[in-house]
């Protein structure tokens, strides 16, 4: 019972950690995002690699 709920628990932090990094990235001004070589419409896929390493 214990490792199912840390399970979920680490799924749930993964989760937020994705929505956060979806939204900095979106909200990050075109400037620093051009320094950074990022292209802000991969927000999605970027933010799964940062978070779940996929």
């Amino acid at each position: 019972m214990s490792t199912l709920l840390t399970r979920i628990q680490t799924r749930l932090r993964q989760r937020a950690a994705y929505a956060r990094t979806i939204s900095e990235i979106r909200a990050m001004p075109l400037d620093v995002a051009i320094d950074l070589d990022i292209y802000k419409p991969d927000a999605r896929k970027i933010a799964a690699q940062a978070v779940y390493g996929q």
